[in-house]
């Protein structure tokens, strides 16, 4: 598994622009770096695997109040093979690596589904219901560095 970062203008991102897969989360990116900047590696990815898009990821942003969030999906064809647990693994290695202080977290529907086993494999507790912003409740997990 491979993370390759998108790059902050569209016209940078030349290996993505005509990659159907990739036109809608493409442009939200890019949009969505706008509003919260390009601080790189705080970005957002796609996840290739035997040099194959299989699905992209993110944190919503650099680091606030030592704590990051991370977000993850599969392509609908890679769906439901492990892949999903692989991008949250990748995802939790590249904060540690970039500063093992960071508390990761994430924010799933409030109910038991596949997000919550993703995160569930690697390590992460739930918290407990929260109120996000654009989300409405949602549970809020946190990776335990403690193995």
């Amino acid at each position: 598994m491979k993370l390759v970062p998108i790059q902050e203008k569209l016209e940078d991102n030349e290996i993505f622009i005509t990659d159907p897969l990739c036109q809608e989360s493409l442009y939200a990116t890019v949009e969505f770096y706008r509003g919260v900047g390009f601080s790189p590696p705080w970005i957002g990815y796609y996840a290739m695997q035997d040099n194959e898009l299989v699905g992209c990821a993110g944190f919503k942003g650099r680091p606030i109040n030592d704590k990051v969030e991370i977000a993850y999906g599969t392509f609908e064809k890679f769906q439901h093979q492990g892949i999903g647990a692989a991008i949250c693994k990748e995802m939790v290695n590249l904060s540690l690596e970039t500063d093992p202080n960071v508390r990761i977290m994430a924010r799933t529907l409030p109910e038991k589904n596949y997000s919550t086993r993703i995160l569930e494999k690697n390590n992460f507790k739930c918290l407990g219901t929260v109120i996000d912003v654009d989300d409405g409740e949602v549970w809020e997990w946190e990776f335990d560095k403690v193995l």
